[in-house]
């Protein structure tokens, strides 16, 4: 075998769980061969350059090998050398979200506890008298 589907090829080098899965990644546009925009019909050989664009980090590896099924782990990381220049770009990915601020802290006071809640309904109950965007002709 010297050609194989690239829908076939990554998920049997394990980047996605099923084929359905890596042919609709495909068809986002987040999948590229020799820097060209991938069909899930496209064939990839040994020596091709793929890049896969996951989460906000994008993995090029070079084809070594070709299987048309999926085996365990080790095998399937037999499949594809990955570049330094993505080993580099996943480690500062990886350092970044560690290094990162926790968006959860940016909220101050959160959800109103039930009492919370209760007080800011009694609040509201008035504003429609005494809120109103219209002008009031007291003439």
């Amino acid at each position: 075998m010297d050609k194989l589907r690239i829908d076939k090829w990554l998920w049997s080098a394990r980047f996605y769980k099923t084929r359905t899965l890596a042919a609709e990644e495909i068809g986002k546009g987040r999948v590229a061969i020799n820097g060209q925009e991938a069909k899930a019909a496209c064939e990839v050989k040994v020596g091709d350059t793929v890049s896969v664009r996951r989460e906000a980090v994008t993995r090029t590896v070079v084809v070594k090998g070709l299987s048309s099924v999926r085996g365990p782990a080790p095998v399937a990381q037999q499949l594809y050398e990955e570049t330094a220049e993505s080993l580099k770009a996943r480690d500062e990915a990886a350092q970044q979200r560690r290094f990162a601020r926790e968006p959860a802290l940016s909220i101050e006071h959160g959800r109103p506890t039930k009492r919370g809640r209760r007080d800011l309904e009694e609040a509201q109950r008035g504003w429609g008298d005494r809120w109103s965007a219209s002008i009031d002709d007291e003439g």
